[in-house]
C-alpha cells in the first residue's frame, strides 16, 4: 500500500495534532461551557458547528496552498521554519503559564438562546490559530514533489477525527475538568504536559 503521505512525516503530523487536539483553547473551552451550561446535545450540536468551519477551512487551504506549491514550492522550506518556531512557542508558553501558575483556561462564552451548532460554526471559523494552523503549521508536512490534494485530504481526516474526539471528551466531561482546572497542581501539570510535548513536537519539525 502507498500512503499519500510519508509515514514517518505523518507520524509527526499525529502526534503535533493531537496535542494541539487536546490543548485547552477557544474550540475546547467552547465545549467545556456548552456541556455545562446546555447538556450534552448541545455538545454534540456545538461539535459539528465546529467540525463544519474546519471543513471550510480545509476547502480553502485546497485552494490556496495548492496553488501555493505550485507557484513557490520554496516557499514550504521557509513556512517549515515558521511552522516550527510557533509550535515550539506555544510549548515555551504552556511552559511559561505552569511556571507563573497562569495555566487555566480562559471564559468560554455561550450567549443564552443561540444555537450551540452556530455559535460552534462561529466559534471555530473565527479561531485565529486555526488560521495559523493553515498557513504556519500544516505547510511543513506538505510534500511538494507528491499528489497535493490526497495528502490535504489525509491531514483533513486527520485533524477532524482527533478534534471530534477531544471536544467530545472536553464537552461531556466539562464539569468534571473545569472543577480540575481550578486546582493549581492540576493546572500547572496539565500546561507543563502541553508544554513539553510541544516543544519536542518542534525540535521534529525543524529537524525533518
Amino acid at each position: 500500500m502507498v500512503w499519500p503521505v510519508d509515514p514517518q512525516k505523518y507520524a509527526v503530523f499525529f502526534g503535533v495534532m493531537t496535542v494541539m487536539a487536546a490543548a485547552p483553547g477557544p474550540a475546547n473551552l467552547f465545549s467545556v461551557a456548552n456541556g455545562m451550561q446546555k447538556g450534552w446535545r448541545a455538545v454534540v450540536e456545538g461539535v459539528v458547528g465546529m467540525n463544519l468551519a474546519s471543513l471550510a477551512w480545509f476547502a480553502a487551504a485546497a485552494l490556496g496552498l495548492g496553488a501555493l506549491i505550485a507557484a513557490f514550492p520554496a516557499v514550504f522550506k521557509l513556512l517549515a521554519w515558521v511552522g516550527a518556531a510557533y509550535v515550539g512557542w506555544l510549548g515555551l508558553k504552556s511552559l511559561w503559564a505552569a511556571y507563573k501558575d497562569r495555566g487555566g483556561p480562559a471564559h468560554a462564552l455561550i450567549r443564552p438562546g443561540r444555537s450551540p451548532f452556530v455559535d460552534g460554526f462561529m466559534v471555530q471559523i473565527t479561531n485565529p490559530k486555526a488560521l495559523v494552523f493553515f498557513t504556519a503549521v500544516l505547510p511543513p508536512f506538505i510534500a511538494v514533489k507528491q499528489p497535493f490534494a490526497p495528502q490535504l485530504l489525509m491531514f483533513a481526516a486527520t485533524t477532524i477525527g482527533l478534534d471530534i474526539c477531544t471536544m467530545s471528551l472536553y464537552g461531556l466531561g466539562g464539569a468534571a475538568l473545569a472543577a480540575r482546572m481550578t486546582e493549581p497542581h492540576f493546572r500547572r501539570g496539565f500546561s507543563i504536559f502541553v508544554g513539553v510535548l510541544l516543544v519536542g513536537a518542534a525540535i521534529l519539525i525543524a529537524t525533518r
